[in-house]
């Protein structure tokens, strides 16, 4: 059983973000492991366990040839990455990052590849689906279950009223909630080892493809201002006067929240 995870890093959410002159957001400093990704490394090293052997492959796209979220993922048990890493990457957009990591992932042919279902610095949620698209394989987003059986995938799909049970044929691509495992914590062992675990580093001349195609130059889109979320106002405070109630419903008329 071998699986892909597509492993993002990011900059510390707990350091102020800082955003360059093009409105991009500053990914020179230490990179880490968007912790959204880490459900998805658990995932994949519990399936290949189930499976009785196999290999569990990092796929990622970071500036400046950095590893240090890779490595944490290696340091839970992932067996080697696979990093792409290019200065026409800079600016890229969502399907840009999907175009750059269905080819890393090509490389790999892996059996199943696993990704969070958005990125913590992103939000956009469509880079799993739209590298499913590319690869041209199933897609199955929000599990909370995934379980394999022969060349099928079974997932519980996590929705609003519970849960749907969906199943497709392997390869495919599927997007974990952070409900779906509990991430496992490096052990000293772990650390050590993945210093000397394989990380091979491509560029995009490796991958074939245009640079002027994905980027800044390809990306067909551009932060063009960034501005201050507006202060909170103060809200209306409602004494009861034995009218309090009236009032408030009121208020959440005006509001058409009733």
């Amino acid at each position: 059983m071998n699986v892909v995870v597509c492993a993002k890093q990011i900059p510390d959410p707990a350091e102020p973000g800082k955003l360059e002159a093009d409105n991009t957001l500053d990914r020179s400093g230490k990179l880490i492991l968007d912790e959204s990704d880490s459900y998805g490394v658990e995932m994949a090293l519990q399936l290949v366990d189930a499976a009785g052997g196999g290999e569990v492959t990092l796929v990622s796209m970071a500036p400046n040839g950095e590893t240090g979220g890779l490595r944490t993922a290696l340091a839970m048990g992932a067996d080697k990455a696979i990093l792409v890493s290019d200065d026409a990457l800079s600016g890229a957009g969502a399907l840009d990052t999907a175009k750059v990591l269905a080819a890393a992932i090509k490389r790999a042919e892996p059996d199943l590849v696993l990704a969070g279902t958005e990125s913590s610095d992103g939000y956009t949620g469509t880079v799993p689906e739209q590298i499913a698209a590319l690869l041209g394989v199933s897609s199955i987003t929000f599990a909370k279950h995934i379980e394999i059986d022969g060349e099928t995938v079974k997932v519980h799909r996590q929705t609003e009223a519970g849960y749907d049970e969906v199943e497709t044929t392997l390869p495919a691509v599927v997007s974990v909630t952070a409900g779906v495992v509990e991430p496992r914590y490096p052990s000293f062992k772990g650390i050590m080892a993945a210093k000397s675990k394989p990380v091979e580093q491509l560029t995009l001349a490796d991958l074939g493809i245009d640079p002027s195609t994905v980027g800044a130059a390809g990306a067909g889109q551009e932060i063009v201002s960034v501005e201050d979320a507006p202060e909170r106002e103060a809200g209306e405070i409602i004494e009861d006067d034995g009218e309090g109630h009236a009032r408030i419903v009121a208020f959440l008329e005006n509001l058409k929240v009733i």
